[in-house]
């Protein structure tokens, strides 16, 4: 069996569809010795070749424009005809951007629906037009497969696909990520952030659906009661401007006047965020809509007490390992942080049921599942 891999997204590790790409053909070539895989990439006029490539992997670089125009012209050209050109069985595009056409059966992964859903992040003409594009492609997929229940559920119901062409198969965190500390890394990443002894962590994206803005407002509570000993740490790339997309983070911290209780510590390397994980005293992850939800499961593996909320694919994850509280519920979701703060015997239950809830999840689970789906589309396809 021959696979061709979108690879647009590679070389963005820290990117979702980034992280589930590497992961899911490294782990293939690892189990499936005499699998081909070809991933397909659009090259970019200086951009640098794909990085950190398995051994057996053949890469195949397609010339492209750079920008949105170059992006939609591989994703509806480059990519069909570099399938044709390596003589490929089945086409994967491992996000929500596949092509209208496709000369072999193509399986499309689906991470969540966010873009067409939340109203602010289709107000413009062209996301409006792109989102259109993708969900015909994705109508039209041979099948696909999504991170979760929630998300199928929501395919379904929006997009009018028939449930028997949707797989949900979780995804999983590399064994980077483990509630034993490693020292040095340890030491040296918490002195890089000048990081204090006790903390509480928010690691993930800004975007409105990310709801920090509930975080923010919880934090008028937690500030409080134990924000002189316990600040919230904000970490990951910080917006350089606000939008409908972006709220106005410093100036909705300034107006609740919990400054004092706040840092932000920035953009952090995937190699340090085990270490950021496994020394906070707890983890929280306010999103009201997620495809999987990758974060809670890292930080679960790290041992660490998870407070996130009851909203798509979250629970799917955290299990009965942490508190699901509403989205909306800013008095709720202080009262889960500072619960898993003051409360020692909680905090070390939830620290054991994290590990176990987390080695639920594997990337081996991930490939074996991947792999069934695509036989089936093969059988099906007379492939």
């Amino acid at each position: 069996m021959h696979i061709a891999v979108n690879a647009y997204f590679w070389n963005r590790p820290n990117s979702g569809s980034g992280q589930y790409s590497r992961a899911l053909v490294t782990t293939l070539r690892q189990m499936v010795s005499d699998l081909q895989i070809s991933l397909i990439y659009p090259q970019v006029a200086d951009a640098p070749n794909l990085q950190d490539v398995p051994p057996g992997v053949q890469v195949h670089p397609v010339p492209t424009r750079p920008r949105h125009v170059g992006k939609v012209w591989f994703e509806q050209r480059g990519f069909p005809g570099a399938c044709t050109a390596v003589h490929a069985d089945i086409a994967h595009i491992p996000y929500w951007g596949g092509p209208l056409r496709s000369p072999i059966p193509q399986v499309v992964t689906v991470h969540d629906l966010t873009t067409m859903l939340v109203p602010e992040y289709r107000r413009k003409a062209g996301a409006r037009l792109y989102n259109a594009l993708v969900s015909a492609s994705a109508r039209g997929a041979n099948h696909i497969i999504t991170d979760s229940y929630a998300s199928k559920e929501e395919i379904v119901s929006h997009l009018g696909v028939s449930p028997e062409k949707i797989t949900p198969i979780h995804l999983a965190v590399t064994a980077d990520y483990r509630p034993q500390p490693n020292s040095l890394l340890d030491m040296a990443v918490l002195r890089k952030y000048d990081l204090p002894d006790f903390y509480v962590l928010y690691l993930g994206g800004y975007e409105l659906h990310k709801n920090v803005t509930t975080l923010l407002l919880a934090w008028t509570y937690v500030g409080q009661a134990l924000g002189d000993e316990y600040p919230l740490i904000l970490a990951g790339q910080k917006p350089e401007t606000t939008s409908d997309s972006y709220p106005d983070y410093d100036g909705y911290i300034q107006k609740l006047g919990i400054g004092d209780y706040v840092r932000w510590i920035g953009y952090v390397d995937e190699a340090e965020k085990p270490s950021l994980y496994r020394n906070a005293e707890t983890f929280v992850f306010p999103s009201r809509r997620e495809g999987f939800g990758l974060p809670v499961l890292e930080a679960l593996a790290c041992g660490t007490p998870v407070v996130t909320t009851n909203a798509t694919s979250l629970p799917e994850v955290v299990g009965e390992a942490g508190f699901a509280v509403d989205p909306d519920d800013a008095r709720g979701m202080a009262g889960a942080i500072i619960a898993t703060i003051v409360q020692d015997d909680l905090a070390k239950e939830l620290r054991a049921t994290a590990v176990t809830q987390a080695a639920k999840f594997s990337w081996e689970d991930t490939a074996v599942k991947t792999l069934q789906v695509y036989d089936e589309v093969m059988k099906c396809s007379g492939v």
